[in-house]
């Protein structure tokens, strides 16, 4: 099967935006987490590096999947390939 030019157009936004979520993937686990100890400013009453490795992250993930749920959905129905009912 042979591609079209709208699906390639689909496929690289598809690309575009799982690379993008994947880049603050790794800052929030590796970059965030190597520099933890010069993060020594305060965020909600508690050290910012404490904070980002209890319960930061998790809400950045949470947000990241939340986000590309989203924006798939409204990617699918500009292509008219939702799987709505």
């Amino acid at each position: 099967m042979e591609l079209t030019e709208r699906h390639r157009d689909y496929w690289r936004k598809n690309l575009r935006i799982t690379g993008i979520l994947l880049a603050i993937w790794f800052v929030v686990t590796f970059v965030v987490a190597y520099f933890a100890r010069d993060l020594s400013f305060r965020f909600f009453g508690w050290p910012f590096s404490f904070w980002m490795g209890a319960q930061g992250a998790l809400v950045v993930y949470v947000l990241i999947i939340g986000y590309y749920a989203y924006y798939m959905n409204r990617l699918d129905q500009e292509y008219g390939v939702s799987e709505e009912e």
